[in-house]
């Protein structure tokens, strides 16, 4: 299995809004498979498939300690979000090394096609619901710190630019 390379921001194929997966065949499982292993070798808890260059809607999350309950998302449409926010510290492993405060619903509904293709509903809150909000907002083009002050946004790609120019 072939770890994929992980777009850093300001890269901006990042902005790329992520086109519906067609069909849940052996390609995007293939896909899903490496998106896990690249996650899981990165210590990361989500990866959307825009952050390794590919601009279709498929999600893959974790968030147990034992790194061994996987969840994928494919094709995932928010239904319901709560007006009732969470404030969290995030990361983002197309944003190495910076961690700052989001605020987002406190809990959400999803439908998404799961591995087989076939669909199913998740209600999550907590740091599953940020995750789920986080991951979608890669694929409609959008990285966390995008709801940063234009201070700290500034700040950031500052820090990101140099991050790159050391190959971290």
């Amino acid at each position: 299995m072939t770890r994929l390379p992980i777009l850093h921001y300001p890269d901006t194929r990042l902005t790329t809004v992520a086109k519906p997966v067609a069909m849940v065949d052996e390609r995007i499982k293939t896909l899903v498979a490496q998106m896990l292993m690249t996650m899981y070798e990165e210590e990361g808890v989500g990866l959307a498939a825009t952050q390794v260059d590919v601009h279709e809607q498929v999600v893959v999350i974790d968030i147990s300690d034992g790194g061994d309950q996987p969840l994928v998302l494919i094709n995932p449409q928010l239904l319901w979000a709560s007006d009732e926010r969470q404030q969290s510290k995030e990361g983002c492993l197309s944003v190495p090394q910076i961690y700052d405060s989001v605020s987002r619903a406190a809990q959400v509904k999803v439908r998404a096609l799961d591995l087989n293709g076939l669909p199913r509903d998740i209600e999550a809150d907590g740091l599953l619901a940020a995750c789920i909000q986080h991951e979608m907002d890669h694929l409609a083009g959008k990285v966390f710190i995008e709801y940063l002050s234009p201070l700290k946004r500034n700040r950031y790609k500052i820090k990101a630019a140099k991050l790159q120019r050391v190959g971290v």
